[in-house]
């Protein structure tokens, strides 16, 4: 009887352990879809995420690449964006229009993409964060730079304009007054010559 006991007891504890085991299990399996850290993991994990080297990879094509084959690559991004939307397609779409050299280059539209981007960290590796922050400070600073080189130009024009008025006023200026000194030597030249001729005709009567 009390070797039964022992066994079903033992049994009990078995099951506990089993049930124990499974539940670790599948808390393990959850972290691991959800990509969260685990003790034997030291990196995020994000099922379906690119790899850092893909991302780059692209990039270095885009940068070195024809004009084929930059616009098969913004061609992809975009279609890949478009049908199936989301951090990671939204991501490398951002990153293809925040890479200048290629005629699809738009670092207003990457920017836009980019914080939309980084909004939703929780579902992108720290290889994604990192490339997403990075390029989202670059087009920020180019944009300002543009910006500022769009107030300068505007503002050399405007400068230009006024000193190019100016020299005008002065130009139609200076003519005004070459033309009234010239009437007023052909005044001069008539009056002289009407002189002239009757200091003559004096000369002749005498």
């Amino acid at each position: 009887m009390n070797n039964w006991k022992l066994t079903k007891r033992a049994r009990r504890i078995a099951a506990l352990t089993l049930i124990g085991a499974l539940l670790a299990g599948c808390t393990q399996t959850t972290d691991w879809l959800k990509g969260r850290r685990t003790a034997k993991a030291d990196d995020l994990v994000i099922l379906g995420a690119p790899e850092a080297d893909a991302y780059l990879k692209e990039l270095y094509g885009l940068a070195a690449g024809d004009p084929a084959t930059q616009a098969e690559i913004f061609a992809d991004a975009t279609s890949g964006a478009t049908l199936t939307p989301g951090p990671n397609t939204n991501l490398r779409l951002a990153l293809v229009l925040a890479t200048p050299g290629h005629p699809e280059f738009a670092p207003e539209q990457a920017q836009s993409l980019l914080r939309e981007v980084l909004a939703q960290t929780q579902l992108l590796t720290p290889a994604e964060i990192s490339l997403a922050t990075i390029h989202l400070n670059s087009v920020e600073r180019l944009i300002v730079a543009t910006s500022e080189t769009r107030a300068l130009r505007a503002s050399n024009s405007q400068t230009a304009r006024t000193e190019e008025q100016a020299v005008s006023q002065r130009l139609a200026s200076v003519e005004a007054e070459n033309r009234r000194l010239r009437r007023a030597l052909e005044d001069a030249e008539n009056k002289l010559e009407a002189i002239t001729s009757i200091e003559r005709s004096i000369r002749e009567q005498e």
